[in-house]
């Protein structure tokens, strides 16, 4: 699992109360953020190419590392079909996402970005889905309190099947076959017929992809993500731990602060910018074009 983080974060100052011993086993400590009005930042000049955008202006670029489809056929008669189906993320959410990314380029939040490397055909399944988002609302709970400010979480899920890779093919025992490049393209089995480009597999990511974003929606907006259960979030690996008792500390400092009672209005309303049950995700390409 990867995670990336971006924002102004600043100086350290110790915390004091908490009930129990807990506090005086660890010393627990606030990042205070930057005061982004204190640091104006550079005018951007947003103006770009985005008027003469089409769906299929990447194809006038540069890019390396694309598939060869053994039969382009097959591959066009695939595009079709998924381009006739609903889109993944809708307008709304890119617009969303866009303004809360200015508010972090800023210094006015923490931007938050994790998932796997490479999503998988095979490990594709509920626990894995909810695990990943728990850790990610683990972490911006973490971060809110450290730093002061929202927290922008950004899943790297529902799409993130392919792999870019160094060299486009792969030797084994002096057999040399196209390299793997992620289930939405070929398969990791190391045979001829599984290396082969498929585009049958973009059919299937894209309803994984679906039915992921549906659960992570409902888990976004179905109670799962409100702070009050956040105790319950707790990895069976930590929850006996002095890691775990460092993270039930900055739950419950979270939870009784000024700043908590601001971020977390309720479980039924959700302050823009600052509300656990809000994720939002970065969407890459089905295979078509890689990273």
């Amino acid at each position: 699992m990867a995670f990336a983080g971006a924002g102004n974060i600043t100086a350290t100052t110790p915390l004091q109360r908490f009930p129990g011993n807990l506090l005086l086993r660890h010393r627990i400590f606030a990042v205070h953020s930057a005061d982004p009005a204190k640091k104006p930042s550079q005018s951007v000049d947003m103006k770009s190419e985005s008027s003469n955008w089409a769906p299929d202006s990447w194809k006038s670029k540069k890019a390396l590392q694309i598939p060869v489809y053994p039969n382009k056929e097959d591959l066009d008669s695939v595009l079709k079909t998924l381009g006739s189906f609903p889109p993944l993320i809708f307008a709304g959410e890119a617009r969303k996402l866009e303004e809360r990314l200015a508010d972090a380029a800023v210094g006015k939040a923490f931007l938050l970005q994790g998932g796997d490397c490479a999503e998988s055909f095979k490990e594709f399944n509920a626990n894995n889905i909810r695990d990943t988002f728990r850790v990610l609302l683990q972490m911006g709970v973490v971060l809110t309190f450290g730093g002061q400010m929202p927290i922008i979480k950004v899943g790297r899920m529902a799409g993130q099947f392919a792999k870019p890779r160094s060299d486009p093919f792969e030797t084994k025992d002096g057999v040399k076959l196209p390299s793997y490049q992620g289930d939405n393209i070929n398969s990791d089995v190391f045979d001829e017929k599984s290396r082969m480009p498929d585009p049958q597999r973009l059919m299937r990511a894209y309803t994984q992809s679906a039915s992921t974003l549906n659960l992570l929606r409902a888990f976004a907006t179905g109670g799962y993500a409100d702070l009050q259960r956040v105790t319950h979030w707790n990895l069976d690996f930590i929850q006996h731990s002095e890691q775990g008792d460092r993270y039930l500390i900055v739950v419950y400092l979270t939870f009784h602060s000024e700043f908590s009672n601001f971020a977390w209005v309720s479980s039924r309303r959700v302050v823009p910018g600052l509300g656990q049950r809000s994720m939002l995700k970065a969407k890459p390409a089905l295979g078509l074009l890689l990273n």
